[in-house]
């Protein structure tokens, strides 16, 4: 399994007028003082924009609890009729193809891979027991340092298992509410009461989030980094509890409590900044995906075609050595019948040069490439084989299994792993499993071995705590040595 995740930082990155030039400028190791004020103007105008926007919350913090009772209520009926409504054949009401699910996934990306990071600014309070609650959700995000759990690592596994790298050269509007969320992390000092009240607005356990994890498993992509979030978000003991009790620990007894729950309620609204799971939803157009990822493509495939193939007049070297023609040149392979598009793919020459044995173009799309593709060339065929009962598709593959389905098999086959739990050791033992003595060294393990040393260079607790927050950074905790440091870190904390 990935164990490592390091930030790509494009050219824009230098821009910290955008939403996207501000996400990589912020998302590094160290944010340059810069970065950081960029930052809290950034924030103080998100603010400002948000300000007139409607608050749900109560209008006193002691009815904090029964509301979001309330709303857990609200959202598990709604997911009940939405059951229901697909019980009695209702067709998926977010993804209607695979593709699309998959450009969900791509697109929200930006946010994921910074899951969490609002908190970050507390953990310099480690030692101040009104923010444990969520500290601890910001180490549970982490996944307490394991890697298999770490948020920011599971969504890189699912993008990476299905192709959709690459999100870090999207539009400036999917980099909005990660911008916020790195400004946040970096500005607690500041802007507390709003980094709480944006932790409460967002571990509140949406409806979006079960009805997405249930059509992603229907197509048989891993829905575990969804299905995780719902269970750890949950109303009972999980992230939106802990929530509700960090907003009641760090009410203040002395000042002006109303103008800290004001504060509050500001940064609640920051939640409905940025493109959401809905409008990202939304914005899905298959014919324009296909088109913008050949037009992409063109740039390397305009050299590398022979000319002894004329479609429609042209060569193939030609056709892409003008990308804005990528939609005549799309239907010039249609009307010579290298595509036969409201078909099974497997019937178009087309998509043979794509997929199966020895497929000439083998290698040249990525797995979502290929969705792309294949949902588009499938088209209404694919649209209706959904609709038919019992599965039968009429020349399309018969229907898949879910992704859960298939693991259920493989577990029967191979078993399930055992995972035993922990106590929290001493000091001296925690810095002892950071590299423990007569481990041979490794290249693999040098940034371990650094941190370990850096730790055992530490005269107290306090400033082993410090140290190790340092590694908890946003663009390094889902480093090998941010796993380590986070593991230390959880156990030391208690």
């Amino acid at each position: 399994m990935m164990s490592d995740f390091r930030p790509h930082t494009p050219d824009a990155a230098g821009d910290l007028t955008t939403p996207r030039g501000l996400y990589f400028a912020l998302l590094q190791p160290d944010p340059s003082p810069e970065a950081r004020s960029a930052g809290q103007a950034y924030l103080a105008r998100q603010l400002e924009a948000t300000a007139s926007l409607p608050c749900e919350l109560p209008e006193q913090p002691e009815a904090l609890m029964t509301w979001m009772d309330q709303q857990a209520a609200q959202v598990g009926d709604a997911y009940q009729a939405y059951l229901e409504e697909r019980k009695a054949g209702a067709p998926r009401r977010y993804f209607q193809t695979k593709s699309h699910a998959l450009y969900f996934l791509k697109s929200v990306a930006p946010t994921k891979a910074v899951d969490g990071a609002w908190l970050y600014g507390l953990l310099q309070r480690w030692n101040d027991a009104r923010f444990y609650p969520l500290i601890r959700i910001y180490l549970e995000e982490l996944g307490d340092g394991e890697p298999e759990k770490n948020h920011v690592l599971l969504y890189k596994k699912l993008l990476a298992t299905h192709g959709c790298e690459g999100w870090e050269q999207l539009d400036d509007s999917f980099f909005v509410q990660g911008a916020l969320q790195l400004a946040l992390g970096y500005g607690a000092d500041q802007y507390l009461p709003e980094v709480i009240g944006f932790n409460l607005g967002y571990e509140m356990l949406p409806l979006h989030l079960l009805i997405t994890a249930y059509e992603l498993n229907e197509l048989g992509i891993d829905p575990y980094y969804f299905t995780l979030h719902i269970t750890v978000d949950n109303p009972s003991t999980g992230h939106a509890r802990k929530a509700v009790q960090g907003v009641m620990e760090a009410l203040p007894l002395l000042g002006d409590s109303d103008s800290f729950w004001q504060r509050l309620c500001n940064g609640y609204r920051l939640n409905s900044l940025g493109a959401g799971t809905c409008s990202v939803i939304e914005h899905f157009n298959l014919d324009q995906e296909v088109v913008a990822m050949l037009a992409a493509k063109s740039e390397a495939g305009r050299y590398v075609h022979s000319d002894y193939c004329r479609i429609g007049g042209h060569t193939v070297n030609e056709w892409l050595a003008t990308p804005d023609r990528i939609s005549e040149f799309l239907a010039a392979l249609e009307a010579h019948g290298w595509i036969r598009r409201n078909q099974p793919p497997e019937n178009s020459r087309f998509w043979r040069l794509i997929e199966g044995e020895r497929a000439e173009m083998f290698g040249v799309f990525t797995a979502y490439e290929q969705q792309l593709l294949h949902d588009w060339i499938a088209g209404e065929s694919a649209l209706h084989a959904e609709a038919r009962p019992n599965g039968e598709r009429s020349g399309l593959r018969k229907r898949q299994p879910t992704f859960r389905a298939k693991q259920r098999m493989l577990e029967r086959l191979a078993g399930q792993p055992n995972r035993s739990a922990h106590r929290s050791p001493g000091l001296a033992e925690a810095l002892s499993s950071a590299n423990p003595e007569g481990m041979p060294g490794s290249d693999f393990d040098s940034e371990e071995a650094a941190l370990a040393s850096q730790l055992k260079a530490q005269p107290d607790r306090e400033a082993v705590m410090n140290t190790l927050v340092a590694q908890l950074a946003p663009a390094l905790h889902a480093t090998p040595a941010g796993l380590k440091a986070t593991q230390l870190f959880a156990r030391l904390l208690g």
